[in-house]
């Protein structure tokens, strides 16, 4: 059996839905049975709770023989390293309980660092207390920059013409979408052919600056727009200004500024393992120009 954590989520329902087309048992994690209803209909058993109930994960996690892991985000927090911290001891106990062999994780480029990474720095800490769990073979998932955080923008593209992140301008970045990663997990638990606490990177289509990225989704939505580095400063008061905690905006800083450094991508070299299939110009076109238009 198999056990999906974050299961309605970009990759979770790819990986579960995936592993039932080929005959798997597979048990979603769920906080809600509703938005779980079309896994259910497909065969799925429905595993409702919370991550942060630990006795939920233990019992859950009992007689599975793989799970995926993610942590997932939640923005009404105080500590991003905390509430991160708390859900991975939930994991590493759940685990040593229930003798589970496998574990697929979504982790991060930049989850080699300890601090300076922002929320991708406690994805190190999941990736370095998976190790303490006996008997158990991890393969950590270490992924690009999600496309779809680009959606986050339209608003400030339809009000000021702009698209910002305090990223350089002419960084190159991977930029990956989430079901080419869910494709390569489905592929790792089909085979569960690893062992011991490994990585790979996946990496999407290509590397892409902020001024490249920004031009290709301008000419998709047939709207001129361009890309503006931000301050760090203007950067965290936008981001309170739009409801998130001083947590989670100080954290992201923290990751682009990780980014900029160059310490964030140390390691990473595109090779043809760590390329995926889907190009930024086929999100740009099929996902967000549509997105783009919904918005009013």
């Amino acid at each position: 059996m198999y056990v999906i954590t974050g299961a309605t989520g970009h990759t979770g329902h790819i990986i579960a839905e995936e592993l039932l087309a080929a005959g798997k048992k597979v048990k979603a994690v769920v906080r809600n049975a509703t938005k779980g209803a079309a896994l259910a209909e497909k065969g799925a058993q429905l595993a409702v709770g919370d991550l942060e109930d630990a006795a939920f994960l233990k019992e859950t996690f009992k007689g599975a023989e793989a799970v995926y892991l993610m942590v997932p985000p939640k923005w009404n927090i105080t500590d991003w390293r905390a509430y991160q911290r708390e859900i991975i001891q939930n994991f590493v106990d759940a685990l040593q309980e229930s003798g589970v062999k496998y574990a697929v994780v979504l982790s991060s480029m930049g989850a080699h660092m300890p601090t300076g990474a922002g929320p991708v720095s406690g994805l190190y800490d999941l990736e370095q207390a998976l190790k303490t769990v006996e008997g158990l073979n991890v393969l950590n998932l270490r992924a690009g920059y999600f496309m779809e955080n680009f959606f986050g923008n339209i608003g400030l593209i339809k009000a000021a013409g702009i698209q910002g992140y305090t990223l350089n301008a002419d960084l190159k970045v991977p930029l990956v979408h989430t079901h080419d990663i869910a494709e390569v997990a489905v592929k790792y638990f089909l085979t569960l052919d690893f062992e011991g606490h490994s990585y790979v990177f996946v990496a999407g289509a290509a590397d892409y600056t902020m001024t490249e990225a920004t031009a290709i989704l301008s000419d998709a939505v047939g709207k001129p727009f361009h890309y503006v580095q931000f301050s760090p400063e203007d950067a965290r008061a936008g981001m309170i200004g739009a409801g998130l905690p001083e947590t989670i905006a100080d954290g992201y800083n923290e990751l682009f500024a990780g980014l900029n450094s160059g310490e964030y991508l140390n390691g990473y070299e595109r090779d043809t393992a760590n390329t995926t299939p889907t190009t930024f110009e086929d999100f740009a076109k099929k996902e967000f120009s549509v997105a783009f238009n919904a918005v009013s």
